[in-house]
C-alpha cells in the first residue's frame, strides 16, 4: 500500500510530520487481517522518546475485533489528516484551469503491540488530560469510582505502534506558486483558515 506524492507536495522533516501528527490526532488505523483489512478511527496520542523514536499509542474497544490482528500485523498504517478544502478556477489568474483539491497527511507506518492495563490506565489519564486541557473545569479520569475504571478498563484494548516511517503530502498549490496568493485570500474569505495557514507556512519560498 504506496501513497502517490509529486515531487513539489512532499512533507519529509522528521519534525514537521511529528507536530502534524500531534495537532491532528484522530487517525484512521489500518492493518491486514486473517479476513482482509481491517480498519479503525481513533484519537492516537505521539509520544516522542529521547532518542527521537516516535510512538503512538491508542485504544479500541474490545469488541472491536481489530485487535486481535494488530500484533501479527506485518505492518500497521496510521492516516493522519489536516484541513482540507475545494479549490476554484475561478481564484486563478491563468486560464484554462481545472478545480482541484488542497490538503495535508500524514501517513505513520510501523509496529504493533497490545497494552498491559497499567499501561491503558495511563494512557486514558493522558489521553483525557490533553483533550480536557482547553475546557475552563477540565473533567478528570481521577474523579471516577475505581470500580467504574476497572470495569471500563476491561471493555477496551490499548495498543503501541513504533513507527518506522514516515510520509507527508501537503498538497498545497506549491505546482502554482502565481497563484498561491490569491488561492490563501479566497479560502480565508471563505473560512477555510486551517488550509490557508498551512498554505503560508508550505509556500514555495517559505521560510520554516
Amino acid at each position: 500500500m504506496t501513497l502517490y506524492v509529486p515531487a513539489h507536495f512532499r512533507a519529509d522533516d522528521p519534525e514537521t510530520l511529528a507536530r502534524f501528527i500531534e495537532a491532528n490526532g484522530f487517525a484512521t488505523l489500518v492493518s491486514q487481517g486473517a479476513g482482509g483489512l481491517q480498519v479503525s478511527h481513533v484519537p492516537l496520542l505521539a509520544e516522542r522518546a529521547q532518542d527521537g523514536q516516535l510512538r503512538l499509542l491508542g485504544h479500541v474497544a474490545r469488541a472491536n475485533e481489530h485487535w486481535k490482528g494488530l500484533e501479527d500485523a506485518a505492518e500497521v498504517l496510521a492516516i493522519f489528516h489536516g484541513p482540507h478544502a475545494y479549490v476554484s478556477p475561478t481564484w486563478y489568474v491563468n486560464h484554462p484551469s481545472v478545480p482541484t483539491w488542497n490538503y495535508a497527511v500524514v501517513h505513520a507506518r510501523g509496529k504493533a503491540r497490545l497494552m498491559e492495563e497499567a499501561e491503558l490506565h495511563d494512557l486514558l489519564m493522558r489521553l483525557s488530560s490533553v483533550y480536557e486541557s482547553p475546557n475552563p473545569k477540565p473533567w478528570r479520569m481521577s474523579e471516577l469510582p475505581a470500580a467504574y475504571v476497572d470495569g471500563m478498563l476491561k471493555m477496551i484494548v490499548g495498543f503501541e505502534i513504533e513507527v518506522e516511517r514516515l510520509e507527508g503530502k501537503f498538497k498545497l498549490s506549491q505546482n502554482r506558486p502565481a497563484e498561491v496568493a490569491r488561492v490563501i485570500e479566497a479560502l480565508e474569505a471563505r473560512g477555510e483558515a486551517g488550509v490557508a495557514s498551512l498554505m503560508r507556512e508550505h509556500a514555495p519560498g517559505a521560510k520554516g
